[in-house]
């Protein structure tokens, strides 16, 4: 399916990375898309920040890429990360995920160099007019130090190939001066304010709560854009907890943990990361138990 602004809708997963002893546990990742597979995810998200991309080698990343987009095998998208702070690095990632075959690439703002609004511009503009492939913004000031102005978003919009933006920036006043602004699809990139944003005109989510409840997040955006409004307020109100404590630590340090304790991956997370504290991750566990998502305390594998 060729992705557009008008399509580009739905639960959309951050995917995490699995590791094993330092290397990308290619078994564990197959248990996971298998499992997004058969619960309804509309979009997979492998190397975005979920995904601890920023400790991937390209070579890491590039086969990431070719792995899921292979794996996947056209049963849904695959939108695959492929930003950085340098736009040639970012560009020769886009390159790699249109050989790949991937449906799309998620283009984070370039983080640390703190480029100005005409920079940020120039940045996806060459990117969109380098490789012929569906762009899809990612605006995290949190993580970057730099947010990308809706002005600046609505310039890129008349850039065919330009279909989204992914608003992390927690402002419901900037994703309704973008949707008021350009047809761009708008999706969420804050779970917590996931429904908030549908109501005012964005069209999906690319969620880390899918990670660990890939059928609810899907059954509340769809609920949602379908009209039945109450079931999704419903649905919100169900994984609102889980929407903040996967967020008690830096991501993806509690989802990694909660998949852990849920027996899908190892937990093993790469340095900077680190495990989490027993205090937090006691508070996660009895989330995961509320939630029925865990019996027992199961050991977090290499999380401790």
């Amino acid at each position: 399916m060729e992705l557009t602004r008008k399509n580009l809708k739905g639960s959309m997963v951050a995917l995490v990375t699995p590791f094993r002893q330092g290397k990308i546990d290619e078994r564990a990742l197959k248990r996971l898309l298998d499992f997004h597979l058969e619960q309804g995810t509309d979009v997979m998200v492998p190397c975005g920040t979920t995904g601890e991309t920023a400790t991937l080698s390209h070579e890491e990343h590039r086969g990431l890429m070719n792995f899921v987009v292979e794996y996947v095998n056209g049963r849904v998208p695959v939108i695959c990360g492929a930003g950085s702070n340098s736009t040639e690095e970012a560009a020769s990632l886009v390159r790699h995920a249109k050989k790949s075959k991937a449906d799309g690439v998620l283009v984070v703002t370039p983080y640390y160099n703190k480029p100005t609004q005409e920079g940020l511009f120039r940045h996806y503009e060459f990117l969109a007019k380098e490789v012929d492939i569906p762009i899809v913004i990612y605006n995290v000031p949190s993580r970057t130090g730099i947010s990308i102005a809706p002005e600046t978003v609505i310039r890129l919009a008349k850039i065919s190939n330009v279909i989204g933006i992914k608003e992390a920036s927690g402002s419901l006043d900037q994703a309704s001066k973008i949707i008021a602004g350009c047809n761009l699809a708008v999706l969420s990139g804050e779970d917590s304010l996931t429904l908030p944003l549908l109501s005012i005109g964005a069209t999906g989510v690319i969620s880390v709560v899918a990670n660990v409840v890939p059928k609810q997040v899907h059954e509340m955006v769809e609920a949602y854009l379908s009209g039945t409004v109450r079931e999704a307020q419903r649905l919100h109100q169900e994984l609102f907890s889980l929407s903040k404590v996967l967020f008690i630590e830096t991501n993806p340090i509690p989802v990694k943990t909660a998949l852990a304790l849920m027996g899908f991956i190892s937990g093993e997370l790469r340095l900077p990361l680190c495990e989490m504290s027993d205090e937090n991750q006691k508070k996660l566990v009895h989330v995961l138990k509320q939630q029925g998502l865990i019996k027992s305390t199961r050991s977090a594998g290499c999380v401790h």
